[in-house]
Order: C-alpha cells, then sequence, then structure tokens
C-alpha cells in the first residue's frame, strides 16, 4: 500500500515519518516547530509534525503516544489514538498532554508521537427494537471484574 505524503514548508530539514525498526507498527512523528514548546504539568497542545497525507479510501492513520514518553515523563496523546481519515488532507499534529509533575520540553525534530495504518470498515446502521442476548447482557464498567476466576 502506498501513501501519498506532502512535506509543508515548517517541515524542511526534518526526517518523513519512518519505522524505527523492521518490525513496527508506528511510523515515527517528529516535531516541525522552530524552537522549543515547554509543556508545563497538566497542559496540553497540539505539536504541528510539518506532513499532510493521503490515505487511500478504507484506510485511517491513528495517532498514538510513545511509550516512552508516557513512562518516564507523563507525557502521552490527549486522544489516544487520534484518528486521521483517508479524505482528510491537513497537517498532521499530535494533541499533547504532560500527566507528569514537571515541565517537559519539546524540540524541533523530536519524535513525539507514532503513526500506525489501519484498514477499517463503515457500518450500515440498522435500527432495531430488540437485541439478541449475550452473556454479558447491558453490563459494562468493571462488570466483568478485577480477577481471573480460576476453576
Amino acid at each position: 500500500m502506498k501513501v501519498g505524503l506532502k512535506r509543508l514548508p515548517h517541515g524542511d530539514g526534518l526526517a518523513l515519518p519512518h519505522y524505527a525498526t523492521a518490525g513496527a507498527a508506528g511510523l515515527d512523528l517528529l516535531a516541525a516547530i522552530d524552537g522549543e514548546i515547554e509543556l508545563l504539568p497538566g497542559k496540553r497542545a497540539a505539536i504541528p509534525c510539518g506532513i499532510a497525507i493521503e490515505l487511500p479510501h478504507g484506510m485511517e492513520a491513528q495517532i498514538r503516544p510513545r511509550s516512552g514518553l508516557a513512562l518516564n515523563h507523563g507525557v502521552t496523546v490527549l486522544n489516544a489514538p487520534g484518528t486521521i481519515d483517508s479524505d482528510y488532507r491537513g497537517e498532521i499534529k499530535a494533541i499533547l498532554i504532560n500527566h507528569g509533575d514537571a515541565p517537559f520540553k519539546i524540540t524541533r525534530g523530536a519524535k513525539i508521537a507514532q503513526m500506525v495504518i489501519a484498514r477499517h470498515e463503515q457500518a450500515e446502521i440498522v435500527e432495531s427494537e430488540i437485541l439478541s442476548d449475550s452473556v454479558r447482557g447491558a453490563g459494562g464498567f468493571g462488570s466483568t471484574g478485577m480477577t481471573v476466576k480460576t476453576s
């Protein structure tokens, strides 16, 4: 599958999104900013990545956190995963939030998020008065418990 990518002027000089290893699912996204942004604890910001993409119909790009940023600094993607639809042609941005207890500095070219390209379906919604029964039923929000039952 091929994905069209347009580098925006403020993305000049930065590496294109890339897979860090042969087994990686996500493409690294870089901060296309001038200077640095200090993300204070509890604050959020949309960080530009300096690119726009053209996905094939039936595909989406998911913007996901980087595990090292989350573990080491408490910085994550606020709307994880953020969805980029196949008909969107604007700039890719990562909405980051600092859940940590210290300010986090974002510099030009820093790896800030990852982008996973995935196939999706569009469902046909059919209104119904009755839904079929299931073991779980309407139980939700922890209804299956916190432990595994052993025999």
